[in-house]
């Protein structure tokens, strides 16, 4: 057996292949994990059910649930800035400068962001039930600035080049540094998309629910989505994981099966 020799790519590779399978089960562990978790979540609509359980439930409290609805300002909503008839609830707004320096270093030109500004700006407003003609039941979303979750949308971006003479370039050479462009962002919770927040619901005054931040410290969570969609996008992910698992432990468990069927072949041939 001594002069028996293994492909060390072929060792790498098995080696590398269930690495990876175990990366991508823990993964997959943790996205399955995630996924229990939010399924037992329980899911209201803003309606009487919700109502009813609010009253029936310790100091009309409920600490943490999911409840889908679709946004509706209070008062007057926020209109977009670039894109006409678009009106929001949440607004942000975004302009940065991008510009490249000389690096001495690795003697080429980096890139890099400066001068972002942003502003933040949100409405009052309320999840309703979808389809409903009167909206007498609503639920307050309070403070949703200091939620986490993807729940803006984009609607408006624009990337502006620098407009640069010849003088410009001279002192823009020997300074290191010079403009590339300028790139402004709109992003919006538009009114009437649907929404779904996790957090605690409170009934005030019999018939006034609010949706805010839990107070036993866990997430406060809003999505631009129904509430379907966001279990749909959490299984697929989940079975992304289980199956690059696969995939990765039968790559291994196949570059395995050639070492030992060499060496066995190898026997062979020492033994006739």
């Amino acid at each position: 057996m001594g002069d028996f020799s293994v492909n060390p790519l072929l060792v790498f590779g098995a080696g590398t292949s269930f690495a990876f399978a175990g990366l991508f089960y823990q993964l997959y562990q943790e996205k399955k994990k995630e996924l229990i978790k939010l399924k037992e979540i329980p899911l209201f609509k803003p309606d009487q059910h919700l109502v009813k359980i609010l009253k029936a439930s310790p100091h009309k409290r409920l600490q943490y649930v999911a409840v889908e609805g679709l946004v509706q300002a209070d008062g007057e909503p926020l209109a977009s800035r670039f894109v006409p008839r678009c009106f929001g609830v949440v607004q942000k707004v975004a302009v940065e400068e991008y510009w490249k320096y000389w690096s001495s270093i690795s003697q080429t030109w980096n890139s890099r962001t400066m001068n972002r500004k942003e502003s933040n700006n949100a409405v009052p407003f309320s999840l309703v039930t979808p389809g409903a003609y009167i909206a007498d039941l609503y639920v307050k979303v309070q403070n949703p600035l200091e939620a986490s979750g993807c729940f803006l949308e984009r609607v408006h971006y624009k990337y502006r080049r620098a407009e640069e003479g010849l003088v410009d370039l001279m002192v823009q050479g020997l300074s290191g540094e010079r403009p590339m462009g300028m790139a402004e962002s709109e992003e919006l919770l538009r009114v009437g998309s649907t929404l779904t927040g996790f957090g605690e619901v409170v009934l005030e005054g019999g018939q006034v629910m609010r949706l805010q931040a839990p107070q036993d410290g866990r997430k406060y969570i809003l999505v631009s989505t129904d509430h379907r969609s966001l279990i749909d996008r959490h299984e697929s992910s989940a079975g992304m994981w289980k199956t690059l698992t696969a995939v990765s432990g039968m790559t291994g468990a196949s570059l395995l099966a050639s070492i030992v069927y060499r060496w066995v072949g190898k026997q062979g041939d020492r033994s006739e």
